[in-house]
């Protein structure tokens, strides 16, 4: 049975999230500290943290769905100067716009939001799967998501396929050589180490996953 998706889950999704990044912080601080400045970790904490503070005050009875991530979007990047901060900042305004002028949201809704944030950062970042970066988490759960719908599997299944997918991209990205962001400049002493931000996206993607788990 397909359960609508409204204002109020995506608020609880914002805070669940949030405090997943507050758990695993000091994890993706270590991470980057490896091939980056050590400050992912805050940087995402910051970023949904102040994401889900932003969408409480929103009416839940008038308020929709874009409106929520277009809020998370503008709260996310007043929180972030990191490039973090754009990235998700767009992410957040895709899902919003690919569920434009619908009052709740089906499972189908989602998916669209979940490939739109995926893209949204793709393409903000201008990166491809393989250069070491978010995206090769981001890109194949976007994929994977996508292809389990159309196969006419539920949301809570394509967000365990779409987690699946993420995990096997962000554990590639140890045999990587950067191209892209700060770790590009240690060439191939940045092997062997998995990406900080494809570990933060699996973070997540397990949240979504989560979330909608029946």
């Amino acid at each position: 049975m397909t359960k609508t998706i409204t204002v109020d889950d995506l608020k609880s999704l914002l805070n669940i999230t949030a405090e997943a990044m507050t758990r695993e912080k000091d994890r993706l601080c270590e991470l980057d500290g490896v091939i980056g400045d050590a400050d992912h970790g805050i940087a995402m904490e910051l970023g949904f943290s102040g994401a889900a503070k932003a969408v409480v005050p929103l009416d839940s009875a008038t308020a929709d769905p874009t409106l929520v991530f277009n809020t998370a979007a503008k709260a996310f990047l007043n929180a972030v100067g990191a490039s973090s901060g754009p990235l998700y900042a767009t992410a957040l305004m895709r899902a919003g716009a690919a569920v434009k002028g619908k009052p709740s949201l089906t499972d189908d809704d989602m998916v669209d939001a979940f490939v739109a944030l995926a893209k949204g950062i793709q393409d903000r970042g201008k990166a491809e799967v393989g250069e070491k970066t978010m995206v090769d988490a981001w890109a194949p759960a976007a994929i994977a998501c996508r292809a389990a719908r159309d196969k006419g599997l539920s949301l809570a299944d394509c967000l365990s396929e779409a987690l699946i997918a993420a995990e096997a991209g962000t554990e590639a990205t140890k045999h990587m050589v950067a191209t892209k962001g700060r770790s590009s400049r240690l060439g191939e002493r940045a092997l062997g180490h998995i990406d900080p931000g494809a570990a933060s996206a699996t973070v997540i993607i397990s949240c979504f996953k989560g979330f909608f788990l029946p």
